[in-house]
């Protein structure tokens, strides 16, 4: 039961409680979309520090390793 400006009487426990449902089905709504969106992000920015965090390491132990040479005698 939608009111408009021009109802006029008393506002009932059923105007209420249909305006309390239709703004929760909204809220509801927009958390759904806004979760979605951060689930992407989150992965996204995991794979980019698991790359940065590979080649960081991948760096590091070419710096880090001995170049040993055999000779025979």
């Amino acid at each position: 039961m939608n009111r408009t400006a021009t109802d006029v009487g008393p506002i009932t426990r059923d105007d209420l409680e249909a305006g309390f449902r239709r703004l929760q089905g909204e809220a509801q709504a927009e958390a759904t979309s806004a979760r979605s969106g951060l689930v992407t992000a989150g992965l996204a920015a995991a794979l980019v520090a698991l790359v940065v965090a590979y080649l960081a390491g991948r760096r590091r132990g070419r710096s880090r390793s001995a170049v040993v040479e055999i000779r025979r005698i």
